[in-house]
């Protein structure tokens, strides 16, 4: 059985199941990881190691030998072995950062950064919104079109039922069966078209929802259902920039491009860290004594105070540089403000013209179909030709094409502007 889903459900619905979603969650979660990242860096670092040598060929040192024996001449060099064949050392260390400048805004920028993950899977969101609505229109539109097709063929079937009787009888030539049949045959193959746009409708719906492609679909709102009103006060009302996505993370990128500045510039800080190391040694002659043979504990405790002195000026351009993104970002504001001013624009006068236009195109479809009656009548009373019923069907397919396009780009303006004011989709 097919399910059944409301605009609402399908946007629902998609927001769990399609991917790109699904990787911006992703995304998110590895922003999370990102910032545990960072923070074991300031947590105790515990390493342990053991070691084992093999001196194949023991180094000499070259030595006076009046070092071994004071008889021995002078000048007299001794190359004597230091050390042993086989030696070890296992050891266990700690290190523990006290304080990094670079560690602490870091740090914070992980954080940002996990706001600006989280910015970003709204911004999926609203995009997959964005395509399944205008999928669903695009199929309520055309069930419409199907109804008023079905019902132009049926009618026009009934008139050539009604002209071939009147053809049997002599009353009419048969020419005009003839031009009755040719349009009765376009217009079902043009039902048939409209009925595989459907079949694709209903498959680009399932693609933007994330739904299997093999199962049953089926939309529970009809068009009469869909709220099309304009209220013209809401043009006036003040608008936020921040109910835009793309201004909001913009904002975000500020937050990170000035931690990087701080970032480069804390680089010229001192760093501190405390170690602290135990372990064993020992040096035997053969490997069996080296494991039998008491080892030799040691211990170090101390402190590495780091201070940044001269790095060729490497610190200096890299601050540069990131001076120059944030001003980069900065500037960019103007622009965005610029675009989303340009876009509610748009949207809205696009939107206004589809209406203007809808409400022409419709009381054109009923001339032309008050049209088409009259007609019928005066063809059905003699006193009316069968040109003049093929022009008006001819002039009622095209007011119902005309109609249906503006009904379509009504529609579609519709979420347009409520994607450039920023109330396309909230959670």
């Amino acid at each position: 059985m097919a399910q059944s889903f409301s605009l609402k459900e399908a946007v629902d619905y998609a927001i769990i199941h399609h991917v790109q979603v699904k990787n911006s969650q992703l995304d998110l979660q590895n922003a999370s990881a990102k910032i545990n990242e960072i923070k074991a860096i300031g947590l105790p670092q515990v390493n342990a190691g053991v070691t084992y040598t093999n001196n194949l060929i023991i180094q000499r040192m070259f030595i006076p030998a009046k070092t071994f024996n004071p008889s021995a001449a002078d000048g007299e060099i001794v190359a004597a072995e230091f050390g042993v064949k086989n030696s070890g050392m296992a050891n266990v260390g700690l290190s523990q950062l006290v304080f990094d400048g670079t560690y602490l805004l870091g740090l914070k920028a992980s954080e940002v950064y996990k706001e600006l993950s989280t910015k970003s899977l709204v911004q999926s969101k609203q995009q997959v919104a964005e395509g399944v609505m205008k999928a669903y229109y695009g199929i309520l539109v055309n069930e419409k079109r199907l109804q008023i097709l079905q019902a132009n063929v049926g009618r026009l079937d009934s008139l050539l039922k009604e002209t071939r009787a009147l053809n049997k009888q002599g009353f009419v030539e048969r020419i005009d069966v003839q031009r009755l049949e040719v349009q009765s045959n376009n217009l079902k193959t043009e039902l048939d078209n409209v009925i595989r746009i459907q079949d694709l409708g209903y498959s680009l719906l399932k693609f933007q929802m994330g739904y299997p492609m093999e199962e049953p679909i089926r939309l529970s709102l009809t068009l009469e259902q869909v709220d099309l009103k304009f209220n013209s006060t809401d043009e006036n009302l003040p608008f936020n920039y921040g109910n835009r996505i793309e201004y909001s993370i913009l904002k975000t990128q500020e937050g990170l491009a000035e931690l990087d500045v701080r970032s480069q510039k804390a680089g010229y800080l001192p760093r501190l860290l405390f170690n602290l190391n135990y372990g064993f040694t020992n040096g035997r002659k053969t490997f069996g004594d080296l494991i039998s043979q008491s080892w030799f504990d040691n211990s170090t405790l101390g402190f590495t105070l780091q201070i940044p002195i001269f790095d060729g000026f490497s610190k200096k351009y890299k601050t540069i540089q990131s001076q120059n993104n944030l001003q980069k970002v900065r500037q960019s504001y103007d622009l965005v403000k610029s675009s989303i001013d340009l876009q509610r624009s748009q949207s809205l006068i696009t939107l206004k013209n589809s209406l203007e236009s809808l409400k022409e195109q419709k009381s054109n479809l009923d001339l032309a179909n008050e049209i088409s009656r009259v007609t019928r009548v005066k063809y059905q009373q003699g006193v009316g030709s069968n040109l003049e019923v093929l022009n008006a069907e001819t002039s009622i397919k095209e007011s119902q094409a005309n109609y249906f396009t503006s009904l379509y780009n009504a529609l579609i303006a519709k979420v347009e502007l409520e994607k450039a004011n920023g109330t396309l989709y909230s959670e």
